[in-house]
């Protein structure tokens, strides 16, 4: 009977651990290659593909030749809306800002006129309450003097104001509330001096850029009054340049490089703790090879007690005069301060030519005569001010708007 014969053999151990040595390879290497071919799954974490861009473009400054530096090198916040600087400056980083469009002048005097009318009422109503009441015996002409001195007019204007409402108010004889308002209107446009030049200067001439020097103590809103003030010259057309002399501050520095980003301006910055002058030097000659209309420089805030410190700020700008004119010095002022801030400014005005003031906070205080006072002490005229926290609430200074804000009246 036939059948079939099994036959079996011993089987090398070592040939069966090669085999399943490279049996695992293959498995494994399917395992491996299995994602790629089927795409990112559900439970793959989602890579970008590039990273965010930075807010700026970083660059170093310009070569050491021409003014005296600090140690380090300058560095410069570039837009990527602006040119880039000349030989020898390349930009590290491009990125698209988006760029924002600051609010035009116009609509910056609506919302002083609004803004002043709220914060300034009690002034103005209490003076026309006053001014329009059946009798004006002394006693009364005593409490309109002390309402002219609680907002800070101060002791002489308040005194020449009173006497000559005295004697209009006696020609005018009948005293009709519409009367009073138009008279004390007129009495306060002329103590605010109508006819200061409160003109910016701004423009190029001779083939530079105007060069502005902000100055002011500390805690005035000096550095944002700056980045307002660059926001403002943007919307009227200008190209701005920035300069962050307050090499005290990082901060200062950052923050005013923020400000220029925003509306495509380039900030001119030093190393921390850095001599300011050579900043404000590197900013203004870098304006003059670009070509900009305005040279805006940003100095450290500073106790005008500190003869050291305002010492500085003459040297910053003797500097700065080594290569272009300086057009204006605006000196900043909290408008909250009072009389402070008159002693402040007129310590200022002896080291630096100020040529016009900078209110701030002025939406936050009753004492508007403060502008009355702080143009008598100086005899220069409060250019602009500054009406809140946002970023286009920087305006010009207009004496007629000031004072209809003040009585609630309709402009002129």
């Amino acid at each position: 009977m036939g059948g079939v014969v099994w036959e079996t053999r011993q089987v090398d151990p070592i040939l069966l651990i090669v085999l399943g040595v490279l049996l695992l390879g293959a498995l494994a290497a399917v395992a491996f290659l299995a994602p790629s071919r089927r795409g990112r799954g559900p439970s793959t974490p989602s890579t970008p593909s590039t990273p965010a861009p930075p807010a700026g473009r970083t660059r170093p400054d310009l070569d050491d030749e021409a003014a005296p530096r600090a140690p380090g090198r300058t560095a410069a916040t570039v837009p990527a809306t602006v040119a880039p600087p000349g030989p020898g400056v390349e930009p590290d980083v491009l990125v698209e800002p988006g760029l924002e469009v600051p609010e035009s002048a116009e609509g910056r005097l609506v919302r002083l006129r609004a803004r002043l009318a709220r914060s300034q009422s009690t002034f103005g109503r209490g003076l026309l309450s006053l001014l329009s009441g059946s009798q004006l015996d002394e006693d009364t002409w005593q409490r309109v003097e002390e309402t002219l001195l609680a907002a800070d007019v101060g002791v002489a204007p308040t005194m020449e104001l009173v006497q000559r409402l005295r004697t209009r108010v006696r020609v005018l004889g009948r005293r009709e509330p519409g009367q009073v308002r138009a008279l004390l209107r007129e009495e306060l446009v002329g103590a605010l001096q109508p006819d200061l030049d409160r003109s910016l200067h701004v423009d190029r001439s001779e083939g530079r850029p105007a060069v502005v020097l902000v100055v002011g103590v500390n805690g005035t809103g000096k550095t944002t009054t700056v980045g307002k003030l660059a926001r403002m010259l943007v919307a009227a057309d200008k190209d701005v340049l920035l300069g962050a002399a307050d090499t005290f501050r990082a901060a200062a520095a950052d923050q005013l490089a923020t400000w220029g980003e925003r509306v495509g301006v380039v900030t001119i910055r030093g190393p921390e703790g850095g001599d300011p002058a050579s900043v404000a030097y590197d900013a203004v000659r870098l304006g003059i090879e670009q070509e900009v209309d305005v040279v805006l420089v940003d100095t450290a805030g500073r106790l005008h007690t500190k003869t050291g410190l305002m010492d500085e700020l003459g040297k910053v700008k003797r500097v700065v005069e080594k290569q272009a004119p300086v057009d204006e010095v605006l000196l900043v002022i909290d408008a909250t301060t009072g009389q402070n801030g008159l002693v402040q400014a007129t310590v200022f005005a002896e080291v630096v030519e100020v040529t016009g003031v900078v209110l701030t906070k002025l939406d936050g205080t009753a004492k508007g005569g403060i502008v009355i006072a702080v143009q008598r002490a100086l005899g220069v005229p409060v250019k602009l001010v500054g009406l809140g926290e946002g970023p286009d609430d920087l305006a010009p200074f207009d004496p007629g708007a000031f004072a209809d804000a003040l009585l609630g009246t309709d402009p002129a």
